[in-house]
């Protein structure tokens, strides 16, 4: 075996062991917030799947540097769920994002969603940066809350977005709030000094992963009612041109960042690869 063949098996070795343990530490944080898992939604494969997108899209970092990114990731999806398959009402949609947005903001939680936060919060506290950065994480917590709601609206009145519409909804899946909660824990000084440069990058990569996501969900989306890109009236064709796009335009994007703070960079490109290549799916 050639030397380049080791090292590229070895740094796939690592990577693995890197997605164990932060899959260990995911499986605990699960059974600190009872009721926000259910074993039916949250089954091991989806712990496996959130663990190995940590792990490969830095697998130079360690479980405890990746520990906000993965953490926010599955808080993430217990909001998504929530908002999409336990909220009846507007109302309560608006209470939810309320209560959040006060606990983002210092208020005591109370429930498991925002003892959740109020823990991702403190974590962040640690970082002695984070007070500078903690409007904009708010912010980006808003608009995510903001995108969740709006997809709920075009579910509940079944009213049909336009594809471009439904791409700048975008921030409904997260990614952008993840990776910049990553940024501030556990990014290199240029990254913490250029977020909102980064946020504008990471925005592009997010319209991507929410295509992505919908081409990969589409059964699941049908069985549940849920809104999905294919039903907007396009093809999957039209869905998979954009998606090349997008992802032609977030690496050109990416070259500046490259020269700047590379292991950033590889983050952003590395969550555009791994992801399609976990699904199978490619733009």
């Amino acid at each position: 075996m050639a030397d380049d063949e080791l090292d590229e098996a070895f740094e796939l070795g690592m990577a693995c062991a890197l997605a164990a343990e932060c899959g260990r530490d995911l499986r605990r944080c699960a059974q600190m917030y009872r009721g926000l898992f259910p074993p039916a939604a949250f089954d091991a494969d989806f712990y496996a799947a959130l663990a190995l997108t940590g792990a490969f899209s830095a697998p130079w970092a360690t479980s405890n540097a990746l520990k906000i990114v993965n953490r926010t990731a599955l808080w993430v999806s217990a909001v998504d769920r929530l908002v999409d398959h336990t909220t009846t009402t507007r109302s309560q949609v608006t209470a939810l994002a309320r209560d959040c947005l006060a606990v983002a903001d210092g208020a005591a939680p109370r429930a498991a969603v925002t003892r959740f936060l109020a823990d991702l919060r403190d974590e962040l506290a640690t970082v002695k940066d984070f007070e500078d950065h903690r409007v904009l994480w708010r912010d980006q917590l808003a608009g995510m809350f903001e995108a969740m709601a709006r997809a709920w609206v075009w579910r509940d009145t079944r009213v049909v977005p336009t594809f471009a519409r439904y791409l700048d909804n975008a921030d409904s899946r997260g990614s952008c709030f993840v990776d910049l909660s990553h940024w501030i824990y556990a990014g290199d000084e240029w990254a913490r000094h250029h977020l909102g440069e980064l946020r504008a990058v990471s925005a592009h990569v997010q319209r991507y992963l929410h295509l992505l996501g919908d081409l990969a969900s589409y059964r699941k989306d049908v069985s549940w009612g849920d809104l999905n890109v294919l039903m907007l009236g396009v093809s999957r064709a039209e869905v998979t041109d954009a998606m090349a796009e997008l992802a032609h335009e977030a690496l050109e994007l990416l070259k500046p960042v490259r020269e700047r703070s590379p292991r950033t960079a590889a983050y952003l490109r590395r969550q555009i690869g791994f992801n399609a290549g976990l699904h199978g799916i490619s733009g």
